[in-house]
């Protein structure tokens, strides 16, 4: 597995953060503009990659005020699995998102940059929703 991984912290108690992460409708908020056709509902949600592909992502575990694991719902051109990691600190929350994707060598040149830069877009995007 290849990961890519992002970290932001928020002035915000961590069962906030939680309670945003943890339904799927507030993640179109969260996306670059690249995605297109977002339907979704508080376990699921499923959208297009502008010129690449379609994923359908679920919920596959929670821990309150820890841990969000998503997975592929169907499919997908290579195995994926997103997780959100939670910790409350003194005045903050820690939150690091990381994209974890089965990838051979061709998939791993093309995919890494966006893939990366993804992570990396919706923990910016994250802290500046609730920061």
């Amino acid at each position: 597995m290849t990961l890519f991984e992002s970290t932001v912290n928020i002035a915000r108690p961590v069962s906030e953060v939680y309670q945003f992460l943890n339904n799927l409708n507030n993640h179109q908020q969260l996306m670059p503009e690249s995605i297109q056709d977002w339907r979704s509902t508080a376990d699921e949600a499923s959208f297009t990659i502008k010129n690449m592909a379609k994923l359908a992502l679920v919920v596959e575990s929670r821990i309150e005020n820890s841990v969000i694991s998503i997975v592929a719902a169907d499919t997908p051109p290579f195995e994926i699995k997103l997780q959100w990691l939670l910790a409350q600190e003194a005045e903050y929350t820690s939150v690091q998102f990381t994209i974890a994707a089965e990838l051979n060598m061709m998939m791993k040149m093309l995919a890494s940059g966006p893939l990366q830069k993804l992570a990396d877009h919706e923990t910016q995007t994250l802290g500046t929703i609730l920061g």
